[in-house]
C-alpha cells in the first residue's frame, strides 16, 4: 500500500501527493482518524481524493493511504431489512456502538459476521457449476429466499457442499477449477461502480404493476424499466415513491435517500417497519433495503449511496427476482457531483454542473433492465428504477432534469397547482409521456383486455381536448360551446376526478388493480359514447348528466378488489336508464 501526504484540504476534497502508484476509484485512508476516501482524479504523482466523512480538523502532512482496491459492496444473507448508509456502514449496529452520531473513521462490516445463517444445498457433490449458477438457499426473512451463487468468473467441479448452520465468511462448498481449489463463501464483494454481468438484456414487455390508475393506465412503466419523476417542492414526490415502493409488483425493494432532507428519511425509518405488506402479509420492511443518506451528511457520500443502493439491487436480480429502485432524489447528488467539480476546478457546464453530468446519469439507468441472468438455468430478473428530481421551482428546463430525460423511458410530471387544487396523485397528464405503451400494447391486449389501448387512446384525446376547450370557454364563456363540446368537458373532469384522483390514505382507493382500472375507464368511456348517441336522438345535454348513475361512477373506485362483478350492475343500470331517456323523448 503506498502512503502519502496531505497538501491540500477543500471541504470533501483532500490533494495528497505521493500517489503514484494509485489508480482512479482507488479506496483511501485518510489521517490517523482513518477517513474513508476515494480517488476521483490523477495528476502525476498527487491524487484528488473526495472524501465520504467530515473532514474537520485534518492537516496538512496527514497521510494519505491507499489500499488499491475500488470501493466495494459487501453482498450476501443480511442485507435485507437492514439500513445502511451511502457506503454501507449498518446505521443500526452503529448507533448501538457511537449513539446518535457516528464517529468519524468509525467501521462496521455491512454483513454481520457473527450471525448463523441455514444453509440448505440445491446443488450436489461432482456437479460442475459456472458463474451464476445456484448452490443453495437460505430463508433470509420470513418472505426472502437468499440464492447463494457462484461467483462471476468462477466456474468448476463441486468437491465438496456443506448443509446446516455457517457464517457468511464460512466455506460453503468447494469447486475444483482449472486455476486449482476454490473456496466459496455466502457473500462477496463487487465494485459498486462495475455493473454486474448477465447473459443478455430482454426487451421491456411486461406491465410493473403499481396499482396508481394514472401511471399504470396512461403512462405505465415496464418491468426492468426506468422512470423520472420531476417536481417542485410539496408536489407529492416523496409520496408517489413510497406508494409505488408499497404496490409495486417487486420482489424486493431498493430505497436510496440521497441527500433528501433527515425528517423525511425519518419518515421513511420509522414508517417502513410498521408498514403492513399487501403481497406477503408481513411487513414491509422484510423485503426491502434502505440506504439512508440525508442532505446534513457529507456531500461526497451522496455519490456511493446512488452506486451502492444499484449495486445491491443487481445482485438480488441475478437471483431471479424483480426489483424496485427509488432513487430520492438524483438532484441532489448532482448538487455533489457540482460542488466536487468545482472544487477541482473542472471547466463548468450548464448552470455550473460538470459537462460529464449527462453521461453518469447515463451510467446509473443503463443498469435498469430485464435481463437472462448467469446461469444454465437461464432464470430471467429485472431491474426496474424510478428517479425522483428536484428541480428549483419546479423548472423542467433544468440540467439534471434535462440529462435524465434522454436516459429514461417514461416522464412523470408533478405539478404543484394540481397538488395544491388537492388532486393526486399530482401527476400532468399532458406533459407526462411514456416510451413503453407499444412494447406494452401485446401484453395489455393479452393480459388485461383487447380494447385496452383503444380506451386508453380516448381518454387521452378527451383530456387534450379538455384543456383546449376550457382556454376558449375562458375567452368567451362556456355556454357559447356545443353541446358535445361541453359533454367532452364534463366527460374529461370524469376522467380527472372519478379516475385519475387517487387517495393514498384510503385502505380501498390506495390501490387499484389493472383489471379494475379497465373496468373504471370502460364504464366512464361507456357513459361518454352512449352521451353522444343521446345527441343523435334528441337528448338534451343536461338529462344526460343528471343521470342517477353518474353518482355510481363517481364512487365506483371505493369497489373492492374482490367485489369487481359490481361493474357489470353499474354497465347494466347505465344502459337502462340511458334507455328511459330515449323513451322519454319518443313519448
Amino acid at each position: 500500500m503506498s502512503e502519502g501526504k496531505i497538501i491540500k484540504i477543500s471541504g470533501p476534497l483532500v490533494i495528497a501527493n505521493g500517489m503514484g502508484e494509485a489508480r482512479m476509484y482507488d479506496v483511501v485512508r485518510v489521517s490517523d482518524k482513518n477517513l474513508l476516501g476515494e480517488v476521483i482524479e490523477l495528476r502525476g504523482e498527487e491524487a484528488s481524493v473526495q472524501v465520504y466523512e467530515e473532514t474537520g480538523g485534518l492537516k496538512i502532512g496527514a497521510p494519505v493511504t491507499c489500499t488499491g482496491e475500488p470501493l466495494s459492496v459487501e453482498l450476501g444473507p443480511g442485507l435485507v431489512s437492514s439500513i445502511y448508509d451511502g457506503i454501507q456502514r449498518p446505521l443500526d449496529q452503529i448507533r448501538e456502538k457511537t449513539g446518535d452520531y457516528i464517529t468519524r473513521g468509525f467501521r462496521l462490516p455491512g454483513l454481520d459476521r457473527r450471525k448463523k445463517w441455514l444453509f440448505k444445498p440445491t446443488a450436489k457433490k461432482g456437479e460442475e457449476v459456472s458463474a451464476g449458477d445456484i448452490l443453495g438457499e437460505i430463508q433470509e426473512t420470513r418472505v426472502v429466499r437468499h440464492r447463494i451463487l457462484v461467483p462471476p468468473g468462477i466456474g468448476g467441479y463441486i468437491e465438496w457442499i456443506g448443509e446446516g448452520e455457517f457464517r457468511i465468511e464460512d466455506t460453503v462448498a468447494r469447486l475444483k477449477t482449472k486455476d486449482g481449489e476454490k473456496s466459496i463463501s455466502m457473500f462477496q464483494k463487487w465494485p459498486v461502480r462495475v455493473e454486474r454481468p448477465c447473459q443478455k438484456k430482454l426487451p421491456p414487455e411486461k406491465l410493473l404493476v403499481t396499482g396508481q390508475r394514472v401511471i399504470d393506465t396512461l403512462f405505465p412503466i415496464a418491468e426492468g424499466g426506468t422512470a423520472c419523476i420531476p417536481g417542485p417542492f410539496g408536489s407529492g414526490k416523496t409520496v408517489c415513491l413510497h406508494q409505488f415502493a408499497k404496490w409495486a409488483h417487486a420482489d424486493i425493494i431498493v430505497y436510496i435517500g440521497c441527500g433528501e432532507r433527515g425528517n423525511e428519511m425519518t419518515d421513511v425509518l420509522m414508517e417502513l417497519p410498521e408498514l403492513d405488506d399487501p403481497r406477503t402479509g408481513g411487513k414491509l420492511i422484510e423485503r426491502t433495503v434502505l440506504i439512508a443518506n440525508t442532505s446534513n451528511m457529507p456531500v461526497a457520500a451522496r455519490e456511493a449511496s446512488i452506486y451502492t443502493g444499484i449495486t445491491i439491487a443487481e445482485y438480488f436480480r441475478d437471483m431471479g427476482y424483480s426489483i424496485a429502485v427509488m432513487a430520492d432524489s438524483t438532484s441532489r447528488w448532482a448538487e455533489a457531483l457540482r460542488e466536487l467539480s468545482g472544487r477541482l476546478e473542472e471547466m463548468p457546464g450548464e448552470e455550473g454542473y460538470p459537462a460529464y453530468l449527462p453521461m453518469r446519469l447515463a451510467q446509473f439507468y443503463e443498469r435498469a433492465g430485464r435481463v437472462v441472468c448467469l446461469g444454465k438455468d437461464h432464470r430471467g430478473g429485472a431491474l426496474s428504477v424510478v428517479g425522483a428530481v428536484s428541480p428549483p421551482g419546479g423548472d423542467l428546463a433544468d440540467p439534471v432534469v434535462q440529462g435524465t430525460l434522454k436516459v429514461v423511458q417514461v416522464f412523470w410530471s408533478l405539478e404543484d397547482k394540481l397538488a395544491y387544487r388537492r388532486h393526486f396523485p399530482a401527476i400532468n397528464w399532458l406533459n407526462s409521456y411514456s416510451l413503453y405503451l407499444d412494447n406494452l400494447k401485446p401484453f395489455m391486449e393479452r393480459e388485461i383486455a383487447s380494447e385496452w389501448p383503444d380506451l386508453h387512446r380516448e381518454a387521452m384525446r378527451l383530456l387534450q381536448q379538455e384543456a383546449e376547450l376550457e382556454e376558449i370557454a375562458r375567452l368567451v364563456g362556456i355556454d357559447t360551446l356545443s353541446a358535445q363540446d361541453r359533454l367532452t368537458l364534463e366527460s374529461a373532469k370524469s376522467i380527472r376526478e372519478d379516475f385519475l384522483h387517487q387517495n393514498a390514505f384510503h385502505e380501498i382507493d390506495t390501490y387499484t388493480s389493472p383489471v379494475k382500472q379497465y373496468h373504471m375507464l370502460k364504464i366512464i368511456m361507456g357513459f361518454h359514447t352512449m352521451c353522444l348517441k343521446g345527441f343523435e336522438n334528441g337528448v338534451e345535454l343536461k338529462e344526460l348528466i343528471t343521470l342517477p348513475i353518474r353518482e355510481e361512477i363517481a364512487r365506483m373506485k371505493y369497489i373492492p378488489e374482490d367485489k369487481l362483478e359490481s361493474f357489470k350492475d353499474i354497465e347494466k343500470r347505465m344502459k337502462q336508464e340511458f334507455e328511459g331517456c330515449l323513451k322519454s323523448i319518443s313519448q
